[in-house]
């Protein structure tokens, strides 16, 4: 299957406001996402950017999903490609590549992440595909599901491992110490002092896709999702009874030897992206860790470590043991409306947009979570730019990109998930946003106090701002949030 032989809804999506940094950041930002767009051999598809000329199973099945709004083919491309490349065995691959000659290479040496259950599952309510699709996902996601446990658990203690320093994508990260930056083999490297490492990232791969395929199997009605509800159970318990600190409110990763690594990462925010966190370890972490000022909330939020910790480390260039990342924005938006932080998301995402106004417009990878300031790099290498340089900066990175987008679309606009409609109305803010999908517009036009929904150009509701309004594709509705 690709993207191309589809018929696709066609898709568009307007955002006008009256505050000319906010239209600026929002016109910047559709600008340089389609600089990251790309063919490989005849699969549109929408690349990392910033310099990362490849789709990442960390990053990209996440990005295409949240640009099916803009690109249908490209959002799907972004899935169907790791879809089709999966090994035999079932490992997918951390990232591919396609070369000067047109050859695609999937590259197996890492797992980077795994950012793609959820998002395969919602393309299949923003593309309207069929059944066919759900089988050719379960699939795929059971199969991953099986390669973890067959290779990943090597000491036997119920709990997944990750080997390098790529399997978590946490590039020059102090907490990974001398591990491999790369793992070729399916059993662990040896001489590591930290790795084979119990992860909560690596048990969130498992716990996600068995979730997912839960959902599947309910949409399938094939009488296999009480099966795979108790299957993703067993993965949240085990990693809660393994990882999981009662008396300090987070999850730590443990080495080879067993021993709990004490540094408190924002990984536990990646575990409620995925899901696998219970509503009150969520609560506990967010009350605790995430919205402390010492820790986590600091000027500039979602530092990689918490800024009081040993091992942070204010490191500007691509390193993963301090500084804020665009990609960690970009998960936290579906990490915090998980367990019902919207209000999070909305405190979150309006200052990201200030840093970005603030920063020049300057879309890098990282930031200063003390200034705000995004950390100029080049564009090539990922270093820091020596004073007089003339080499590019890094910009045009895209979860930094995708992430200023979503937020707009969760705080001031229209976004769907899994079939409902979302009507963001925030506050202080004149604006009309529209998003057209599957031969429907839906409208909301605001005057920063009160907003009103149109779904076809017909008025549907009108709501004070500062709440969210959740409706069916008819624009009935079926629930609010706060989102101030």
């Amino acid at each position: 299957m690709k993207a191309s032989d589809l018929a696709l809804p066609e898709v568009s999506v307007r955002f006008l406001t009256d505050d000319p940094a906010m239209q600026r950041l929002y016109d910047e930002a559709e600008a340089k996402c389609r600089r990251n767009l790309a063919d490989f051999t005849g699969e549109r598809v929408l690349v990392e950017g910033g310099g990362y000329e490849k789709i990442w199973l960390e990053t990209q099945p996440m990005g295409g999903e949240m640009y099916a709004a803009r690109d249908m083919a490209a959002a799907l491309g972004n899935h169907l490609l790791f879809m089709r490349t999966q090994r035999a065995d079932g490992r997918l691959p951390g990232s591919i590549q396609c070369h000067a000659d047109g050859r695609i290479e999937p590259q197996f040496n890492k797992f980077q992440g795994f950012c793609f259950p959820w998002h395969a599952l919602n393309m299949y309510y923003w593309a309207g595909l069929d059944d066919g699709y759900l089988h050719a996902l379960a699939d795929t996601l059971e199969r991953f599901d099986e390669y973890l446990w067959r290779t990943r658990d090597s000491d036997g203690d119920g709990c997944l491992e990750s080997f390098c320093v790529y399997d978590t994508g946490e590039d020059n990260a102090v907490r990974y110490g001398d591990a491999p930056v790369y793992c070729t083999t399916d059993t662990p490297p040896q001489g590591s002092a930290v790795v084979p490492m119990a992860s909560m990232d690596i048990m969130s791969f498992s716990f996600s896709a068995r979730d997912t395929l839960a959902e599947i199997s309910r949409l399938l009605g094939d009488g296999r999702e009480a099966y795979w509800r108790g299957a993703a159970q067993k993965v949240a318990d085990a990693m809660k009874a393994r990882l999981w600190d009662e008396s300090r409110g987070a999850c730590y990763d443990r080495d080879r030897t067993g021993r709990t690594m004490p540094i408190l990462t924002h990984n536990n925010l990646r575990c409620m992206y995925w899901g696998s966190f219970s509503q009150e370890m969520a609560d506990r972490f967010v009350a605790e860790h995430l919205t402390n000022p010492d820790e986590f909330d600091t000027p500039l939020p979602l530092p990689s470590v918490a800024a009081n910790d040993p091992a942070f480390r204010n490191a500007p260039e691509n390193n993963w043991s301090g500084q804020c990342e665009g990609l960690t924005f970009q998960r936290a938006i579906l990490a915090l409306e998980r367990y019902g932080y919207e209000k999070l998301v909305t405190r979150i995402g309006q200052r990201l947009f200030d840093a970005v106004i603030r920063g020049g417009y300057v879309f890098t990878q990282q930031f200063d979570p003390f200034t705000g300031a995004p950390s100029l790099v080049s564009m090539a290498a990922h270093e820091v730019i020596p004073p007089g340089s003339d080499e590019p900066v890094q910009d045009a990175y895209g979860p930094t990109l995708l992430a200023v987008l979503e937020y707009i679309a969760h705080i001031y606009g229209v976004d769907m998930e899994m079939g409902r409609m979302l009507f963001s109305l925030g506050s202080g803010l004149r604006y009309s946003y529209a998003l057209r999908w599957r031969g429907r517009v839906y409208e909301i036009r605001s005057d920063g106090q009160t907003a009103q929904v149109f779904i076809d150009g017909a008025l549907r509701h009108a709501s004070p701002c500062g709440v969210r309004l959740i409706t069916n594709r008819d624009g009935e509705l079926i629930g609010t949030r706060e989102l101030e």
